[in-house]
């Protein structure tokens, strides 16, 4: 752990980020039904869809994302970030017959990284899977109090907020993951039982809003 968490502050430090933003709203509560759910947004396919759109027969996994975060899409050597890890987190969903979305919320870098032409590109070049869409004017990230790239919220059957916070323990490297939170959440929620823990702190890059 002690590994992981220098590995984080590297990131910070050599991408002028910060872990966490110092305004926004609080994340949304355990229990809580997704709001927003009927908002329609530009997915990277050129089609709008909404959370409900996305949903499937157990549920549904948003992950608040960008192009341009260390923390989402690696820092050279130093770290991996978690991006390489949509694609199995995606298949594990479709298995347990959840959908997954990918929200790109950072309203000030649609110029520098973070638009939509970029995210179609992202999502080709890294392979990604299910959704990938544009939240206009972070409309859904605020809703959800969503703080940080990445940013994670399952819901269940319902649309209830049962787990939030982290993918896992490691940001550096898939391999060094001791604590696969989003995972077990999965296995729990698809097998009858309670996520434990329901929510974790989440690591990344502030979301870049706009006033």
């Amino acid at each position: 752990m002690k590994k992981w968490i220098l590995g984080l502050g590297a990131l910070a430090l050599l991408g002028g980020m910060v872990a966490f933003t110092a305004v926004s709203p609080e994340p949304l509560e355990i229990g809580k039904s997704a709001p927003k759910a009927d908002l329609k947004m530009m997915d990277v396919s050129k089609k709008e869809i909404s959370l409900n759109d996305a949903a499937k027969e157990n549920g549904l996994i948003v992950i608040f994302s960008c192009n341009t975060c260390p923390f989402v899409v690696g820092n050279g050597t130093k770290s991996e970030g978690w991006e390489g890890r949509y694609p199995s987190i995606a298949d594990m969903a479709a298995k347990a017959d959840m959908g997954m979305v990918l929200v790109n919320s950072n309203e000030a870098k649609r110029t520098k990284g973070d638009g939509l032409e970029d995210m179609q590109a992202r999502y080709k070049e890294q392979g990604l899977k299910g959704y990938y869409v544009l939240d206009e004017k972070h409309v859904l990230a605020d809703a959800f109090g969503a703080l940080t790239t990445p940013h994670v919220f399952m819901f269940d059957a319902d649309m209830k907020l049962i787990y939030k916070g982290a993918i896992d323990d490691s940001v550096d490297s898939a391999d060094s993951v001791k604590e696969p939170y989003l995972q077990n959440a999965i296995d729990a929620h698809v097998n009858g039982k309670k996520p434990k823990p329901n929510s974790t702190r989440q690591l990344g890059c502030s979301i870049k809003r706009v006033s």
